[in-house]
């Protein structure tokens, strides 16, 4: 049980040394996050619909 409370009072310590992002940092990285998600989202799409247009193109010719 010891080691138990020992490891929690070191979270504890640990987590007091923390540095958290302020919130216009939070808010910057959130919406990168979303702008690169829907960018790899269209290329990826778009990378589908060429594959399958050019697969298709091949196989009904």
């Amino acid at each position: 049980m010891d080691k138990v409370i020992n490891y929690i009072k070191e979270v504890i310590e640990e987590s007091k040394k923390v540095t958290w992002p302020t919130r216009r940092q939070t808010i910057f990285f959130t919406v990168t996050v979303l702008i690169i998600s829907v960018a790899v989202a269209y290329y990826l799409g778009l990378l589908d619909f060429l594959f399958s247009s050019g697969l298709k193109f091949l196989l009904t010719r």
